[in-house]
């Protein structure tokens, strides 16, 4: 008994059991027993948290009641009653899209991921099907993507559809996109095979097409705006110049309609370039960076110049045939820095296969900070399809609203360009800022340089070189003016209805960021002045609240016009540069001329 006590009162560190004692025997019995428990409890815990951490469900973005995107969960058999809903809810998606729309099949409207079965997916495409054709339209299964939930074996599916069609009045959806690049890049040997159909062979074949001067063909450089087209019918297929096709054949049987903008690459042609940014009104641009040479010359130049106007800009890394995997792998890492830099601020997205151009092109204009990139090649076509896939699928910025809005307004044509056409007389290119445009209608253009605008009649309009009797906001297109004395006319003025007042002016203030200067900016400097169609030089009268500026300090500033008065309007963007010295900024103030007469004096006849 006292040796049991004894036994027991001695503390466990103290203790001398041997491995063969009954003390450690029954440890070893109970740690295993212990350690048993504690496998199967960790076990449950496990299947519990496996049960609580499933995948949640897939969600999209709620269902908004505007714009072009429409939810269905199923389209299965539906009444005619239902039937004839569902086509009325098309057409005003269709309209919402200016004739396109996008369906996302097996999709609650909260955006919730379902998915449905084979069959009710075929019998849901079936039913889609017929409400294209009853409004007139035509469907592209875009993709389609499995939807897994863990506890249900059945395979479900969502798809996502494109519903396009011709507008009533056969008016095309039309994009702008500028080409901007480092001389050299391939942008005009990409536009070659875009719009011609046909590889380039290497040395340049490609882009012969597109040229509009003997010395652009004889350096491979181009100096000029030039303008090509590429058009999508209400399938999704490309309609091009192949099969000997002409330009009214491709507006006929397209759908969708891009317009390049083909600018040049040449710092010595950079007035030229910008002058295509602000002038044309491009929807977006496409940066072409060549894959052996990467970031070099005027390609950061381009993009501050994009980003500065606020043109949503993707970018096309081209040549990748030249060089090897390594180095193109390079150059776009190369492009995701500068793209992820605080001046830039955007989050590079490489597309590498056809759902990632799908995704690319729908993120792109839903948010400002999506940068697309893609790799390929002119010569043996690797990826061309992606881009062709993302153009086709490319929605518009402005949706139909917008439009009706700037339509109802009074008729404002920019001139960009003037010609002299055989049998034809004067014709004037550019761009509808608002209202509508008919053939016959009275205008008046101006300013001239004593500040006067002068009365004309439009005669016939063409659009992408095809007869068209409506032009709408937006739109680009050339009018001819018949006997319209052309030394009358220059680059900068504007068409505009007689029951408008145009407000021209020599002076304006605006407010703007000095991007670079190399010494200081001040009262007295010379800068060419860019806003919208209008390009002169201008002096500095003065800067509020400030007696010089540097590279990126703001101020407002008072500009003049040093040879004739200009129609502006206010905040308009403006962007200026003389040598190194850039800066962007917009309008906010117009100061009209002293000696504006009454609106009825200041209209003339020709």
């Amino acid at each position: 008994m006292v040796d049991l006590v004894q036994t027991a009162a001695v503390p466990p560190g103290n203790r001398h059991d041997g491995p063969g004692s009954l003390s450690n025997i029954k440890g070893k019995k109970s740690s295993k027993k212990s350690r048993g428990r504690r496998g199967k409890q960790s076990r449950k815990r496990r299947n519990k948290r496996k049960r609580n951490n499933r995948t949640p469900p897939p969600i999209l973005p709620p269902e908004a009641e505007e714009g072009n995107i429409e939810y269905k969960l199923k389209l299965v058999n539906p009444t005619q009653y239902r039937f004839e809903h569902l086509a009325t809810q098309l057409k005003w998606r269709l309209q919402e899209g200016r004739g396109e729309a996008v369906y996302q099949i097996g999709v609650e409207d909260n955006g919730l991921l379902v998915g449905l079965t084979e069959a009710d997916m075929k019998g849901s495409l079936k039913t889609l099907k017929r409400m294209a054709e009853k409004v007139g339209a035509d469907i592209t299964l875009l993709r389609e993507r499995e939807v897994d939930y863990g506890f249900d074996r059945n395979t479900r599916k969502i798809a996502e559809v494109l519903v396009r069609k011709v507008p009533d009045d056969q008016q095309f959806l039309d994009l702008r996109v500028a080409v901007l690049g480092n001389v050299d890049s391939g942008k005009s040997t990409l536009l070659g095979v875009l719009t011609q159909g046909e590889l380039d062979n290497g040395r340049g074949r490609a882009r012969l097409n597109l040229f509009r001067h003997l010395h652009e063909i004889q350096t491979g450089r181009t100096s000029s705006i030039s303008f090509e087209i590429l058009g999508f019918n209400s399938k999704g297929e490309v309609v091009n110049y192949s099969e000997s096709r002409t330009a009214e054949e491709i507006c006929e049987s397209s759908s969708k309609m891009i317009t390049f903008i083909d600018l040049a690459g040449h710092h010595k042609y950079l007035k030229t370039t910008v002058f295509g940014l602000t002038s044309y009104c491009p929807d977006f641009a496409m940066l072409v960076v060549s894959a052996n040479t990467g970031i070099a010359g005027t390609t950061r130049e381009h993009l501050g110049l994009a980003m500065a106007l606020k043109v949503p800009i993707f970018i096309v890394v081209s040549k990748v045939d030249l060089c090897s995997r390594g180095t193109v792998e390079r150059t776009v890492r190369q492009l995701e820095r500068v793209l992820k830099q605080p001046g830039c601020n955007k989050i590079p997205m490489v597309v590498m296969n056809p759902d990632d151009a799908v995704t690319a092109a729908q993120q792109f204009t839903q948010s400002a900070c999506i940068t697309p990139i893609f790799t390929l090649s002119s010569v043996s076509g690797e990826s061309l399809d992606l881009l062709k896939i993302f153009l086709n699928i490319l929605p518009p910025l402005s949706n139909s609203k917008e439009q009706e809005e700037l339509m109802q307004q009074l008729t404002e044509f920019q001139v960009d360009e003037i010609y002299s056409v055989p049998d034809v007389g004067t014709v004037v290119g550019g761009t509808l800022y608002s209202g509508v445009c008919r053939e016959g209608e009275r205008l008046v253009v101006g300013p001239t340089e004593e500040g006067r605008f002068l009365r004309l009649k439009v005669g016939s309009i063409q659009r992408n070189r095809s007869a068209c009797r409506v032009l709408k906001a937006g739109q680009a297109a050339t009018l001819a003016l018949g006997n319209f004395d052309r030394s009358l006319l220059r680059k900068g003025m504007v068409m505009v209805s007689p029951k408008m007042n145009p407000t021209i002016c020599c002076q304006f203030e605006a407010a703007i960021v000095l991007l670079f200067h190399a010494k200081t900016f001040r009262r007295g400097s010379q800068v060419t002045v860019h806003v919208g169609n209008v390009r002169q030089t201008a002096t500095v009268e003065c800067l509020h609240g400030k007696d010089e500026l540097r590279t990126g300090e703001r101020a407002v500033v008072r500009f003049r016009f040093i040879k004739h008065p200009e129609y502006l309007r206010l905040s308009a963007k403006l962007l200026f540069r003389e040598g190194v010295t850039k800066g962007i900024g917009h309008v906010t103030r117009l100061l009209p001329q002293d000696q504006n007469l009454n609106h009825n004096q200041n209209l003339q006849d020709y």
